[in-house]
């Protein structure tokens, strides 16, 4: 079988361990590293010191990225392989021979890369996707105030299709402040919820007890805080945006 790479090594990659295997040319050598930022550097250094070519890895978990991250910075060639297409092969009951398997697969081109995007590319949906887990958090928090609400039997959420307007928040941090007069409370209305101002009223008529403002307080503490988060992301996002027109356009 033809050979691709004299010099290779396979990681076979988990949460606290890495094993990985060094082909040169006949000779195999197998060292287990940890997976802590200092150990990921003696691997890295391991693999120089025996000048590999190219080395594959497992998409296992997220557990690749931290290795793959510093082998990109240290200059180091290395493909990540799904890692369904690596297990379908029988006979590997250990780390040492799933490692084994994947430096000889390697050695004789028989591995085909999965494609990794660019690092400022991956930093980049990592932000966006906290940003929506962040965005996805806040709007249960502002169900969960809802249901607060109608627990108290008042009924904003009949009235106001959103609780996250100007309006509805002003409203709520009343309730918590201590104000009880559905006629005050609904004239704190803006804009277009001044029309249903007659609904309102009755709307707000309710019975909140100390335990209830104690958690509309919190909830919208919390709503505050994640709103700056987001706020946050969105100008690292937009900045880094601006600085990589290419990037926008590869994720237009």
């Amino acid at each position: 079988m033809e050979v691709i790479y004299e010099r290779c090594c396979g990681l076979d990659i988990h949460k606290a361990s890495i094993t990985a295997c060094v082909i040169i040319g006949r000779k195999k050598e197998i060292r287990t590293f940890g997976a802590m930022t200092d150990d990921l550097l003696q691997l890295t250094a391991f693999l120089k010191e025996r000048r590999v070519e190219m080395t594959a890895m497992e998409s296992t978990g997220s557990f690749w990225k931290p290795i793959f991250n510093i082998m990109e910075v240290e200059g180091m060639k290395a493909i990540l392989v799904n890692a369904a297409h690596i297990k379908t092969v029988p006979g590997r009951k250990t780390d040492v021979k799933d490692a084994e398997w994947i430096a000889d697969c390697l050695k004789h081109g028989l591995l085909r890369a999965s494609f990794v995007k660019p690092r400022d590319q991956r930093e980049l949906c990592e932000l966006i996707r906290y940003r929506k887990s962040l965005i996805e958090e806040r709007a249960r928090e502002y169900n969960r105030m809802g249901k607060v609400l109608e627990g108290a039997n008042i009924k904003l959420t009949s009235v106001a299709s959103k609780m996250d307007t100007v309006s509805g928040i002003n409203m709520i941090r009343a309730l918590v402040d201590g104000v009880d007069d559905p006629k005050l409370l609904a004239s704190m209305a803006k804009g277009r919820m001044r029309s249903k101002t007659g609904e309102l009223k009755r709307a707000l008529n309710g019975l909140i007890a100390p335990h209830q403002r104690m958690m509309l307080k919190a909830m919208l503490e919390h709503i505050e805080q994640l709103s700056s988060l987001i706020m946050e992301l969105d100008m690292e996002i937009e900045k880094r945006m601006k600085q990589d027109v290419e990037l926008v356009e590869a994720l237009a």
